[in-house]
């Protein structure tokens, strides 16, 4: 295993990160199960663990708790907060009242004294990031976290956030967790060369586009998944579909397997330090192990550029984030009164 630097934090990862997404109700309920998946990908050498507090509503930190112990202290843990946890509508976002509660529940639910990395899981338009940073400063120096870290981050959001740490003597986020696949490359336009510019990590999410990538689904057959219950719609888009029909024969003849260059396609590119793949089973975790020693030529690496080209996104994941720029009709809108003035 050839370890990487985690941006300039000095803590060495391996290229490959576990995510615990589907560790509990969400997906494999299963505990016993789970831990022998999170022994197993430590016995391969991966020594970086990622979860959240929502997945499955902190069951999945309770799982890698029984899983990691014996064993914490050769693993970079991971963590994150933002989604909402309880009804409580102050039990969400990225203030200092929530970040300091959260931090404390996740270190209870991983029975840990430390977090190595705790990240913020989406940005939050209601919270001055100067509150967040502040926050999480205090706790790094509470030895409580590691280091910090920002996720689906938009690029002009990142910059923000290390101006303001600069400008304020605050600690800075260290990392980015973007979605980057072979099917969603709009971050190397900004989002990575950011990160290679202020020196952050990234650990990236969705290699797989959430299981597109695996060769499982297949253009006007039926889609009969896990994923599929959940009613996921970029499953069924066309555009995506069509990509990758185009793809799986370009593996065939590379004589690689789907799932393996599309996660050998994600940590080839300079920016990224790890790609997180996010196992259900056993059988899924040792498909992406088998293709861990994967690298790609740039005959390989061109053709996926003819395919996709580089900084492009075709459709989009079903959890992406959309600012609320978008997503709120006010905002992208004037009043009708205004409108019919003007």
């Amino acid at each position: 295993m050839q370890y990487r630097t985690l941006g300039r934090t000095g803590i060495k990862v391996s290229p490959y990160c576990l995510g615990a997404m589907m560790f509990g109700a969400f997906g494999n309920t299963d505990h016993e199960d789970c831990t022998r998946i999170v022994h197993r990908a430590l016995d391969a050498g991966i020594n970086f663990v990622d979860t959240a507090d929502m997945y499955s509503r902190g069951e999945s930190e309770e799982i890698l708790a029984k899983a990691l112990k014996g064993r914490r202290d050769n693993v970079v843990l991971a963590t994150k907060a933002h989604v909402a946890m309880g009804d409580d509508p102050n039990q969400q976002g990225n203030s200092r009242r929530w970040i300091v509660r959260a931090v404390e529940d996740s270190l209870r639910r991983l029975q840990t004294d430390h977090i190595d990395l705790y990240q913020m899981h989406r940005p939050d338009p209601d919270t001055d990031v100067e509150e967040t940073l502040s926050a999480l400063t205090d706790l790094m120096r509470a030895g409580k976290v590691r280091a910090i870290g920002s996720s689906t981050t938009p690029a002009a959001e990142i910059v923000e956030a290390q101006w303001v740490a600069d400008r304020r003597g605050l600690q800075r986020f260290r990392t980015e967790q973007p979605p980057y696949s072979i099917l969603n490359r709009g971050i190397e336009r900004d989002v990575l060369p950011l990160c290679e510019q202020y020196g952050m990590g990234a650990l990236v999410w969705s290699p797989l586009a959430q299981g597109l990538l695996t060769g499982r689904y297949r253009k006007g057959e039926a889609v009969d998944t896990h994923r599929a219950a959940f009613g996921f719609k970029h499953l069924r888009d066309e555009r995506r579909l069509d990509v990758v029909e185009q793809l799986i024969p370009l593996a065939d003849e590379a004589g690689i397997k789907m799932s393996h260059l599309a996660v050998a396609f994600t940590i080839a590119h300079p920016g990224v330090t790890s790609a997180i793949i996010g196992p259900r089973t056993m059988d899924h975790l040792e498909d992406l192990l088998d293709g861990m020693g994967t690298t790609l030529d740039d005959e390989i690496l061109d053709r996926i550029d003819a395919i996709v080209p580089p900084g492009t996104d075709i459709g989009t994941l079903d959890m992406a984030y959309n600012p609320p720029a978008l997503t709120e009709t006010g905002r992208r809108r004037r009043p009708t009164a205004t409108r019919n003035a003007a």
